[in-house]
């Protein structure tokens, strides 16, 4: 986990207020892949928990770990009765559960790559579900993005994450799904997208982007400058496209089950 990720707390409420939550048609697509009933889940860096209570109006006994004090307490204070949290990064748990789903929103990137895979497989029962979602929230006017991108400039060239395993934009398999592909531990990958779109005010739009990462890394009179600059670039309102890039994948239960002994090498 890296300092960066932990940068989040100090924008907790507007990470909440301004960042989407995930539709009822994620949480049907994740269950149908799994074809059995899932009553468990352990979530991967949860932040305000929009995911967590996703998965959670549904039933599941969600364990939801999040390494930042101020994101993990706005999560407590929307948190059902059947969500239990834990102060924690993912490198920092022990082989637990085992969880029937094992799924991270918007946060995998911040895992460090060492390891990652032996330490999900080992969270997971036999035939358990990993789940991987997430994506740019992007304006849907090409001309106001370059607008928006223009007006960034002098202080932030991209607001973009890259692909942590170089994967480039156009390929038919997106990371993580590239290295679930390459990893022994999990079978039947697959890449699912669910659209997303809305309408904005800019200033709910600029609250948004008070909770990217590229953003609060600025200066402070830097970033204020910049949205300035921003606010200047947007008309009163604007469309919003946010798909969903979804990533799942099954745990193996072969009978050779190779997940303890690779598990047993990385810790």
């Amino acid at each position: 986990m890296t300092a960066r990720a932990l940068g989040f707390g100090v924008v907790a409420e507007a990470y909440e207020r301004f960042r989407p939550g995930y539709p009822e048609e994620l949480a049907d697509l994740v269950t149908g892949y799994a074809g059995r009933p899932v009553r468990t889940a352990l979530e991967i860096g949860a932040g305000t928990g929009k995911a967590t209570r996703l998965f959670a109006g549904h039933g599941i006994a969600v364990t939801a770990t999040e390494p930042d004090a101020g994101m993990l307490a706005e999560l407590d204070r929307t948190a059902p009765a059947n969500v239990t949290t834990v102060r924690a990064a993912f490198e920092d748990l022990r082989p637990g559960g085992p969880y029937g789903l094992v799924y991270a929103a918007a946060a995998l990137h911040w895992t460090r790559p060492d390891g990652r895979w032996p330490r999900v497989a080992a969270l997971l029962e036999p035939g358990g579900v990993f789940a991987s979602f997430g994506g740019p929230v992007r304006l849907a006017d090409p001309a106001v993005e370059e607008a928006v991108r223009s007006a960034r400039a002098p202080f932030l060239e991209s607001d973009d994450i890259p692909s942590p395993d170089g994967t480039a934009p156009e390929a038919a398999m997106q990371w993580p799904g590239t290295e679930l592909e390459r990893s022994p531990l999990f079978e039947d990958v697959r890449q699912a997208v669910v659209e997303r779109r809305w309408t904005a005010s800019a200033a709910d739009y600029i609250g948004y982007l008070s909770t990217v990462s590229a953003y609060l890394q600025l200066p402070p009179a830097d970033r204020r400058r910049t949205f300035e600059a921003i606010e200047r670039a947007l008309p009163g309102t604007v469309g919003i496209a946010a798909d969903i890039v979804v990533h799942l994948a099954r745990r193996r239960s072969d009978r050779t089950d190779p997940v303890t002994k690779v598990v047993e090498m990385s810790m």
